[in-house]
């Protein structure tokens, strides 16, 4: 199957995380695209779809959530799964729950799955702003991703796939 991983990442974090799910995607035996999601024109030559976005204020990126609204007939028509990442912390990741609008587009693309991935937080990356709000909130500052998480999760998809062949529209 060819599967587009789609992603709107503000720093490269969750670039990051959606490299390592196109490696064991494509690792599987799938042909995959990696592409920042506001870059991706058409899905017609896809037979499944990734998308993630970072959290950022309690949602997704405008990038992502653009996407789904431009690409929304074809992502009903074929596999799609959702990621995102931003809770930072390893006991206790905070925030808690789900981002807002999450719901919307888990019904808008008819996504098989979602998770949400504990993200990183590096304050050399950030702006003047950003460094006070993450001040504001007490943030944790580290890298919080769990690799095990997220390669486990990419599997899944991977092994889904195949079965699921003569669903994409």
């Amino acid at each position: 199957m060819r599967v587009l991983i789609a992603v709107a990442s503000r720093h490269g974090s969750t670039y990051e995380i959606a490299e390592v799910i196109a490696a064991e995607v494509r690792a599987a035996g799938d042909v995959v695209d990696l592409r920042a999601a506001e870059d991706v024109d058409s899905l017609e030559s896809y037979d499944a779809v990734v998308l993630g976005s970072a959290v950022y204020m309690g949602k997704w990126l405008p990038e992502a959530r653009q996407f789904v609204t431009r690409h929304r007939a074809r992502l009903a028509a074929i596999p799609v799964w959702l990621f995102c990442s931003g809770p930072l912390g390893h006991d206790d990741p905070k925030p808690t729950g789900d981002p807002a609008g999450l719901d919307d587009l888990i019904q808008a693309t008819q996504a098989r799955g979602h998770r949400i991935f504990a993200g990183k937080l590096d304050m050399r990356g950030l702006g003047i702003g950003e460094r006070l709000i993450v001040r504001m909130v007490k943030a944790p500052e580290g890298d919080f991703r769990d690799w095990d998480a997220i390669r486990a999760w990419a599997r899944e998809i991977a092994t889904e796939l195949p079965l699921l062949a003569g669903s994409a529209g």
